[in-house]
Parts: structure tokens; C-alpha cells; sequence
């Protein structure tokens, strides 16, 4: 198995483990963390032993978004133009090699790029605890390659009002609105995934995978026009932006302009 910074991949019979682990910063994403997920997900996509994935956070929270103080609040040049060029929105389970099943293990906090990778999962198992939210949108940043990951699988005006207030929803009204799986007691969410993929190894794994193949194409598709959309926008160069990525490490309110 490789060795990563941000995370820990493992194998135990033919069920692969991604675990997130920045547990001191709530499994937040730093600049690290895409690349590491990328491989760390190539890996698993490549095992041969491996037939289903878990993901899921070491420590208090799955993952909690961008790490502010480091991705936004010093971007750097190059960083500005990586976000400028925009992302690919099969950049991390859309361009699958062998179309294995991936199910995501959610406990605390799945905001942001968190929600995202959350809503790529194949299979969502959450705590009743668990928050999600779109909070690109509190960041200054549009939420547009989220809203359209969940909107396809939990079209309604909750994920409308996601993506434009930014707030966050529990996971008991994601169950009911069929964004999850399995809602199950807090400290369950590992167990109970891991039960999840017994079932899945129980089916013939090829048809599985064509399933699999099937409905992740639902949001590749609706994520790059959404993408594209956005991008003209530039919010990452705007005033109102850099005000909340300030205010957030200054721990207190922003003071938008709307410019």
C-alpha cells in the first residue's frame, strides 16, 4: 500500500479503505489532500483484491470543506489561476478506470468539497449527527459543481436553498429526501458501511460495476455545464470574497459589498 500525507489507503479482504486523515483540522482539504485523493483513489481503482470502497474521516468529522487559512486566504498566483481555468468535475470518481462501487462513511462534517466527495459516492451511510452543506456560497465562491452532483440524485428547493444561503442540512432530511442510504446511531456510520458492502459483494460484481458505470454518468455531465457557467463569474477575484476568507480567520462577521 502507498504512503500518503493527507490520507490512508488499506485493504481488509475485498473491501479497500480511503481514510481521511487530518483529524487536527477536521479533514479539511489543503493542497495536499486533491492530489492524495486522486491517487489514493487510483489505487483502490486498481487493486485487483479490492471490489468495494469505503471512504471516511479519521477523527471528529468526515471532512469539514477547504482549509481556509491555507487555500484562500493566501492564495497564491498559481492558485488563483488553477481556480480562474476551473475544476473538472470528474476529477475525482467520474473518470473510473474499473467502475467499482464506492460507499461514503459520513460522520460530523461533509461540507463543501467534503459534500462533494460525499455526493460522488455510490452509496451514502451517515450519522444522525452528520451536517452537509454547500458552503462555497458562505466562502464567496459559487457552489454550482455540488448543487448539480445532488440535485441529481435529491432534485428539490432543499438543494436550491443549499446552494444559495450556504446553510447547512442535517442528515436526517437528506435520508428523507433520499440523498442517504442508511441514517444510523452516531459513532455507527464505519459499521454500518462496512455491512453495506458485504451486500454489494454479494452481487456479481461485474453487473454491479455496469450499475455503478450507469449512475455516476448522471452527474458528469450537469457538473461540467454548471462548471462552465460559473466560471465566466470570477467570485474568486471579488471583493466580497476576500472579505469572508478574511473575516473567517479573523473570527468575526464579514461586511459584504456585493462587489
Amino acid at each position: 500500500m502507498s504512503e500518503y500525507e493527507t490520507m490512508v489507503y488499506s485493504r481488509k479482504d475485498k473491501i479497500g479503505y480511503i481514510k481521511f486523515n487530518r483529524p487536527q483540522a477536521l479533514n479539511a482539504v489543503n493542497d495536499q489532500f486533491e492530489p492524495d485523493l486522486h491517487d489514493a483513489l487510483l489505487e483502490f481503482d486498481t487493486d485487483e483484491e479490492a471490489w468495494v470502497a469505503i471512504i471516511h474521516g479519521e477523527g471528529r468529522s468526515f471532512c469539514a470543506g477547504a482549509d481556509i487559512k491555507q487555500r484562500f486566504a493566501n492564495m497564491t498566483p498559481q492558485q488563483a489561476a488553477r481556480r480562474e481555468r476551473g475544476n473538472n468535475p470528474e476529477s475525482y470518481l467520474g473518470r473510473s478506470i474499473n467502475w467499482k462501487p464506492v460507499i461514503g462513511a459520513i460522520h460530523g462534517y461533509a461540507l463543501g468539497a467534503g459534500m462533494a466527495i460525499a455526493a460522488e459516492c455510490d452509496l451514502i451511510v451517515a450519522s444522525e449527527e452528520a451536517k452537509f452543506g454547500i458552503t462555497e456560497t458562505r466562502r464567496g465562491l459559487p457552489g454550482g459543481r455540488v448543487w448539480a452532483k445532488v440535485n441529481t440524485f435529491m432534485p428539490s428547493k432543499i438543494v436550491s436553498e443549499m446552494v444559495i444561503t450556504g446553510e447547512q442540512v442535517s442528515a436526517q432530511e437528506l435520508y428523507r429526501l433520499g440523498l442517504i442510504n442508511r441514517l444510523v446511531p452516531t459513532g455507527e456510520h464505519l459499521s454500518a458501511a462496512e455491512e453495506l458492502a458485504k451486500t454489494v459483494l454479494e452481487t456479481p460484481p461485474l453487473a454491479s460495476r455496469a450499475g455503478v458505470r450507469l449512475t455516476r454518468r448522471q452527474w458528469v455531465q450537469p457538473a461540467a455545464e454548471a462548471d462552465m457557467y460559473i466560471q465566466t463569474l470570477k467570485l474568486h477575484l471579488t471583493e466580497d470574497f476576500k472579505e469572508s476568507s478574511k473575516a473567517f480567520v479573523e473570527k468575526r462577521q464579514p461586511e459584504y459589498k456585493a462587489k
